[in-house]
This record gives C-alpha cells, structure tokens and sequence, in this order.
C-alpha cells in the first residue's frame, strides 16, 4: 500500500477481531514509526507504554470513557508526554509533538493492515490523572491509540474542503 493510500483509507476503529494478535514486530514497527516524528529542537518529548493486559486495558477504559473499543482492540499504546524533556528550550511544544508521533503510530498500523483509534486524555485533567495512577507515571497521557485487526469497515469522514483554503 502507498503512502497516499494509507492516509486516504485509514479510519478510526472502534470494532476489533479480538483473536487477531498484534505480534511484537510490528508493534515495534510502529513505535519506531512514532519515534521517527518530529518535535520542537529534536527533544523527543514523549513516552510510551505499551499493553495487551485485558486488566489493563479495562483500567483505561473506565479512566478514559471514549475507549471502550479497548474490549476488542488486542493492543493499546498510550502516548505521553515528557514536558520535563523541553525545559529551556522549544516549551510547551510537548502536544504538539505527541500528536505527530501519534499521527504516524495510525499510519503505520495502517500500512501493516491494522485498524487503530486514537482517543484523547490530555487536557482533560481528570483522565489524566486517572491514567497517570494506571501507569505509574509522572509524564502526562496524552492519548490512548486502540491497535488490532478490524472488525468494521466505516465509510470516511474526512474529506477535502477547498472553503477552507487560502491560497495567498
């Protein structure tokens, strides 16, 4: 699949073949995918926690009330962010930059034939620490990404909409 076909076809998936393992190749595939994002000055400020723990993932679920596909999902990646990783230099960048890594977490499932979602923690300061407590972290979650082989195949949502481009 090319690039252009990834990002055309990826979609958010809410429905999982839970007997479809995600194996830990490709799990690593997508975290070096993440890790390949830019950020502000190159500080990388970002962390991940990786799990396929069924207690786990109904931890997050009733952290994060969006992500109940996380029943059916085989794998679940939270993102985090490190802010402590960009003070003095590029602050407050971190969201931004988690976002990217986050962005290539989806393509890359995509391209390896998995269907992901991406839903939000930060800045909804309840989840957060919610999920702070789940994990045993400090960094701030800045998202839960569902990863597993679809069970579901929705129609797009998003499209092209020149009314909002400017061309100067």
């Amino acid at each position: 699949m090319n690039y252009t076909d990834v990002i055309r076809e990826r979609r958010s998936i809410r429905k999982y073949k839970p007997e479809a393992d995600v194996p830990q190749e490709h799990i690593q595939m997508i975290l070096e995918a993440a890790m390949m994002a830019p950020s502000a000055c190159n500080t990388r400020p970002w962390e991940f926690f990786v799990t396929k723990n069924v207690e786990v993932k109904e931890a997050l679920m009733q952290a994060q009330p969006y992500c109940k596909m996380l029943k059916t999902a085989p794998a679940a990646i939270v993102v985090c962010g490190r802010p402590d990783l960009q003070e003095g230099k590029c602050n407050d960048y971190w969201p931004q930059d988690c976002g990217a890594a986050i962005e290539n977490i989806l393509l890359q499932a995509k391209a390896l034939g998995y269907g992901s979602c991406w839903c939000g923690c930060y800045p909804v300061m309840d989840r957060v620490t919610a999920i702070q407590e789940i994990l045993h972290t400090e960094s701030i979650p800045v998202a839960i990404v569902a990863i597993g082989v679809a069970d579901e195949e929705p129609a797009a949502r998003g499209f092209f909409d020149p009314e909002r481009v400017t061309y100067l």
